[in-house]
């Protein structure tokens, strides 16, 4: 699916969902607050035909080795969360899966926070990186959305400006852990050259 006619004028060539899955929305075992309003917010976005290509990142962990721990501190270390083929790792139920034209697993066997470290499977076999994909089809502007914002969505839109895109955070569809690393995410990106738009949703 690609090069989607568009219903309102584009912002971006592509948007990129991150990690909009079901451990990190209520109820799952690594909940950010706000998730679950964000996951149906990025699905009004979607449904509203602004990009031409659309893709999504998950977290797709085996055995990432420290990432997991039994006693987390929370910004290095975690919860068991997104193991393969769970539910928990699975895409909200919000989120139209057929309105994406890829999604992106990562961090099998490491914590892997920006999506630009997940693959895809090509129809002729092929694994694919992020930022070849985009590349490919031509992208040359990205708007980064989802969860969270001082984690994969940090790494994402950092790497995404890194390897040439212009690089925009729409942070009113994106949900933060905490306060004060999202305060720290947002002067990081925007020192990188990445555009800010709206406010983090951060609640505790």
């Amino acid at each position: 699916m690609t090069d989607r006619p568009t219903t309102a004028e584009p912002t971006a060539d592509a948007l990129v969902v991150v990690d909009v899955q079901n451990d990190f929305c209520e109820g799952g075992s690594l909940a950010v607050l706000g998730g679950s309003d964000v996951a149906s917010s990025i699905a009004d976005l979607l449904r509203e035909g602004r990009y031409r290509h659309t893709v999504a990142t998950q977290d797709w962990h085996v055995d990432p080795g420290d990432h997991f721990s039994d006693e987390p501190d929370y910004e290095r270390t975690w919860p068991r969360h997104c193991t393969a083929d769970t539910h928990g790792a699975d895409l909200h139920g919000a989120l139209p899966r057929e309105l994406l034209d890829a999604v992106f697993h990562k961090g099998a066997h490491a914590a892997a926070y920006s999506g630009f470290e997940g693959t895809t499977e090509q129809p002729d076999g092929r694994r694919t990186g992020l930022a070849e994909w985009l590349k490919e089809r031509g992208v040359e502007s990205v708007d980064v959305v989802g969860i969270a914002t001082d984690h994969c969505v940090r790494a994402t839109a950092l790497d995404a400006a890194a390897a040439g895109f212009a690089t925009r955070v729409l942070l009113d569809r994106t949900a933060g852990v905490a306060e004060q690393t999202t305060g720290r995410a947002l002067v990081e990106l925007r020192a990188a050259g990445v555009e800010l738009e709206g406010e983090p949703v951060v609640r505790t």
